[in-house]
């Protein structure tokens, strides 16, 4: 599904990004950009660019970057329909009916109906805790000490005792059995028929990122099994691939999110003030959960229960966190085990204290790992000892595992030299890093070759848009082709394309590249630091060097490739002519 190019072109231009993006992010021009506090990671310094010239945003500190359309999909998790609908609204541009392929509209179709069909399920539930067979369960939350504002801002809702309410209420509406069924609604047996998934609970709407109803959970009122029950998986509803609250926390930007375990502490901590909180939907935490939170926070605190199976729980959150690049940190709830009732008994202010003082994750882990010893035996603290080092070679980067050491020798008082050779000696074993080796004073790792060709293209791409100018200067010399990173090359093809013909734009280009990492590396592209040199003729010096070792990269490249394919023969051949020539050739940095 696409709407054509020209059209999609027309909403970008119209739409300033400067104008669209200072609506959501606090940003003040310095130079010839804009800087501020990057809203898709926990920042102190501005770090986050957005450049009028190129329409085009990118944060020097996480990577994040690309156009008008980009920051819309990330920052509101908009689909890139979605994203161009919302910005041609704004300035008034009209688009036609998306076009679709018959398999897409379809799905497109189905979709839309389960949304029609639990947004029309929420406002039945929603209306009938208010009706007196609602009573059961609207005393039940106010027990809870929930306010009406928070009921109404979660939208709860009531299921009534009887087990066709719901069913009946949505046939009137149009909407068929099955339908009811795949919504996850509706179940349907031999013996009760079509009946109703909820029944005698008090229902919580799960809405995504978007505030769309896209399943339920349901808390049981007296007793029944299962005490909470959500919707089935459907076809508008991932649990692994969603968080109850996040549409309310991922607007908070409070530099972190708190993750719960229940629905009942997300809304207990909304309703203390903190707008941040969100809860896996009863199952586990999983990978595609945190790869979500990544979109709005590097840091995640876990207000899990402070029972066995919540310590549990959050270990095993941790470790998902960290494969996810996230930073996790675990909130003390002791002597109570939930926020819920933490804040009930101690305030909001003691769990604002209790964020502050929140423990780091891998220092969790090994407090509870401490907890399986009897370190007064020489023999179990050993133990100890050796199943700290083993979990100490899981930091690659030695300037973390040299951190993390230092806090450990000094917590367990194990001695730092001791600890830092068992790490060594298992590290060594298992192949998990390489031997710590404290570099030789003023002499600095090399980088790899193959990056080292990689950021000579950038600088240079990124030279080229800068100065467009110089394109002139340098296409005698220099083709795509001269680029040997896939994505490179391919920016480079169409770049020298609108440079020959003077209507290049950066921000156009990034909305080519449909894929959101594509679209980060080719604003890291745009976004390259160049050295601010001070003279004309040190400028052009660098210029000339990256010119240069593009030129010799691609020649080292062909080489390597030659075989008997005879466009390697041709691009080496060319080439070496190319590269003799601008190696005589002084190129002024001067329109």
């Amino acid at each position: 599904m696409f709407y054509p190019e020209e059209l999609v072109e027309e909403v970008r231009s119209k739409n300033d990004i400067v104008d669209v993006i200072s609506g959501y992010v606090k940003i003040q021009k310095k130079g010839a950009s804009y800087f501020g506090l990057c809203p898709f990671h926990g920042e102190k310094s501005p770090s986050f660019s957005v450049s009028r010239t190129k329409q085009m945003y990118y944060c020097f500190g996480c990577g994040a970057g690309g156009n008008v359309f980009s920051f819309l999909m990330n920052y509101e998790n908009f689909t890139f329909p979605e994203a161009v609908k919302e910005l041609a609204e704004r300035v008034g541009v009209d688009l036609p009916e998306l076009e679709y392929s018959k398999a897409a509209k379809e799905e497109a179709d189905k979709k839309g109906i389960l949304l029609e069909i639990n947004k029309e399920a929420a406002k039945y539930f929603y209306y009938q805790l208010r009706q007196p067979q609602g009573r059961l369960g609207y005393e039940y939350l106010l027990k809870r000490e929930l306010q009406e504002d928070t009921i109404k801002k979660f939208g709860l809702g009531y299921a009534n005792k009887t087990s066709n309410d719901l069913v009946l209420y949505l046939k009137k509406k149009g909407y068929k059995d099955q339908q009811l069924v795949e919504a996850g609604l509706a179940s349907a047996d031999e013996k009760s028929g079509l009946h109703d998934k909820f029944w005698n609970r008090v229902i919580f709407p799960i809405m995504d990122i978007n505030h769309r109803a896209i399943g339920f959970g349901g808390r049981v009122m007296g007793e029944g099994n299962p005490k909470y029950l959500n919707s089935p998986e459907t076809l508008i509803f991932d649990k692994s691939r969603n968080l109850y609250g996040l549409n309310f926390a991922r607007t908070a930007r409070t530099n972190n999110i708190i993750l719960c375990e229940g629905y009942m502490d997300v809304i207990a901590l909304h309703q203390a003030g903190f707008h941040q909180a969100a809860a896996s939907l009863g199952t586990a935490f999983t990978a595609g959960q945190a790869n979500l939170l990544r979109r709005y926070t590097q840091n995640v605190l876990l207000a899990y229960d402070s029972d066995e199976a919540g310590t549990k729980a959050a270990l095993r959150a941790l470790g998902i966190l960290r494969e996810s690049g996230l930073t996790g940190k675990v909130i003390d709830l002791k002597p109570y085990k939930d926020p819920d009732e933490l804040i009930k008994n101690l305030g909001a202010e003691e769990f604002e204290r209790r964020i502050a003082s929140a423990e780091n994750g891998f220092l969790f882990e090994i407090r509870i790992l401490k907890e399986q010893y009897n370190t007064s035996d020489p023999e179990e603290k050993t133990k100890f000892h050796r199943e700290t080092a083993k979990r100490l070679c899981q930091f690659t980067e030695e300037v973390e595992r040299e951190n993390y050491i230092e806090a450990i020798a000094s917590t367990y008082h194990i001695g730092y030299d001791n600890l830092r050779k068992l790490i060594q000696s298992y590290a060594m074993k298992a192949g998990t890093v390489k031997p710590l080796e404290r570099p030789k004073s003023g002499i600095q790792s090399k980088i790899g070759k193959e990056e080292s060709s990689r950021k000579n293209q950038r600088l240079l791409i990124t030279w080229l848009v800068e100065e467009p100018y110089l394109y002139q200067k340098v296409k005698a010399f220099l083709t795509p082709d001269d680029f040997t990173h896939e994505l490179y090359r391919e920016v480079a093809e169409r770049l020298f394309v609108g440079l020959e013909q003077e209507d290049f734009s950066p921000a156009n280009l990034v909305t080519l590249f449909m894929e959101e990492e594509k679209q980060r590396q080719v604003a890291e592209l745009f976004n390259t630091k160049l050295n601010m040199l001070e003279t004309k003729q040190e400028r052009e010096k660098a210029f000339h060097d990256i010119l240069v070792k593009v030129k010799e990269n691609s020649l080292e490249y062909y080489s390597d490739r030659m075989g008997s394919d005879m466009s390697a023969i041709n691009q080496v051949i060319l080439g070496k002519v190319a590269l003799e020539n601008l190696k005589k050739t002084h190129i002024s940095l001067k329109e």
